[in-house]
């Protein structure tokens, strides 16, 4: 019997899920590309594939924002949006923690997810998935045959044989997955979606996964390179790789289905040591007000307290509304940390806003990396990065690295490239930007 689907809103945008299963550990299944969860369980195998995870495990699985029965006709979301979502999923199921599965493209999102979410992640799975998109899509030619494909064929299943050569051609699998793509996204809504998806670029954050992480690829993987796997398995921590033969992209099809159900669940049920949290993936972001020496001598002391203390509000209220943890006041600037640079980001620009009626410019440096935890404070390059950007910036100007940039593919932010500089103590060149 199928699960009963039900709904739990992320922000404002209402997503689809199911939960089922009775294991005993927790198991958050993260989609493809797209997804439809009540199409998964009309093919005999798919359900099959599915009921077996829940022999062992609870199961957890939805529909990402603007695809199969979560809202549609929303913004395309970045990565923040997304990690947003299965927090939202893990609340509304009573998972605390949860064993997270990134399946194809929801690799990425997954590794994204155990990077920032770490206390929630037990373990991190990765079937058939990549960390750079061109393990997907080589070329832009590539790509626009898909597109070509979306425009001309959406719905009808003929890209099957290109998922899965050895049982593509199947009458029925084909009426199956036709049914699938037209219940998974529109023909538009799959070209937004594949646009944001081209800019996927995750390998600056995967040493900073502490999660036990476990990478499952078949070597002949006919849709996503081996390569893409191997990847994953050599940047992450001590990640482990198992290969299987066949070619069919999909994990419950092929002999070698009851193989991986086999990993993943030795992988699930299996004790392991639980990872230590005092260093977690952030996105740290460093406030400065320019010329705060010579506008403090202007000012006078009793103005210029006055001005701080209102600068200071402005900026820790920024800071409860974007979820920032403020780790320290520098006096005329601030250090804190995000769970998401899309985050960061945003509200770096809701405080320039805010402080606009003091007349004071501020300058803001974000940047995402590995940082040490302590009682009060965070340490780390990630944290001297971040400054050190932030000193590049004039009066206004929000600058962020290269791996912030790449992060938040697909926010709807701009940024204008500042070349390449060197940062004080550090000693490589940094390519940073100014977001727009």
């Amino acid at each position: 019997m199928m699960p009963k689907t039900q709904y739990t809103k992320s922000d404002d945008v209402h997503i689809a899920y199911q939960v089922y299963g009775q294991g005993p550990k927790n198991l958050v299944l993260v989609p493809g590309f797209i997804s439809q969860i009540e199409t998964y369980w009309e093919e005999p195998n798919f359900a099959k594939w599915l009921k077996r995870l829940g022999q062992f495990a609870k199961v957890a699985m939805f529909d990402k924002r603007g695809t199969g029965l979560s809202d549609r006709g929303v913004a395309v979301p970045d990565m923040d949006k997304r990690m947003d979502d299965i927090r939202a999923i893990m609340d509304a199921a009573s998972m605390e923690t949860a064993f997270v599965m990134g399946i194809s493209e929801g690799g990425s999102l997954a590794s994204v997810f155990a990077a920032y979410q770490a206390q929630r992640c037990e373990g991190l799975i990765l079937y058939g998935a990549f960390a750079r998109f061109e393990s997907w899509f080589p070329s832009d030619e590539a790509l626009s045959q898909l597109f070509d494909y979306a425009e001309e064929h959406w719905g009808s299943g003929a890209a099957l044989p290109l998922f899965c050569p050895e049982t593509g051609n199947d009458p029925a699998f084909q009426e199956w997955w036709g049914k699938y793509e037209r219940t998974g996204a529109s023909p538009r809504d799959l070209i937004e979606i594949m646009k944001v998806n081209s800019q996927i670029d995750i390998t600056d954050i995967l040493p900073s996964i502490k999660a036990p992480t476990l990478v499952l690829h078949k070597t002949e993987d006919a849709l996503i390179d081996i390569e893409g796997g191997r990847t994953l398995a050599q940047m992450i921590p001590g990640a482990q790789l198992c290969e299987f033969s066949g070619r069919d992209h999909f994990a419950f099809m092929g002999n070698e289905r009851d193989e991986i159900l086999g990993e993943i669940e030795a992988f699930v049920t299996g004790s392991k040591p639980k990872p230590v949290f005092n260093r977690v993936l952030a996105a740290v972001v460093f406030t400065d007000i320019v010329d705060s020496t010579s506008l403090a001598q202007q000012l006078g002391d009793d103005a210029w307290h006055s001005t701080l203390e209102k600068h200071n509000s402005i900026i820790r209220e920024q800071f409860r509304q974007f979820r920032g943890q403020e780790v320290k006041s520098l006096g005329d600037g601030f250090l804190a940390t995000f769970d998401g640079p899309g985050r960061a980001i945003h509200c770096a620009k809701a405080i320039g806003d805010a402080l606009s009626n003091l007349d004071l410019k501020v300058r803001i440096g974000v940047h995402t990396g590995e940082v040490e935890i302590s009682a009060n404070d965070v340490r780390g390059i990630a944290v001297n990065i971040a400054a050190r950007i932030a000193e590049l910036g004039g009066g206004g100007d929000i600058v962020v690295s290269r791996t912030v940039k790449d992060l938040v593919a697909g926010s709807g932010l701009d940024f204008e490239s500042l070349g390449s500089r060197e940062l004080k103590g550090l000693p490589e060149a940094w390519h940073v930007y100014k977001a727009m």
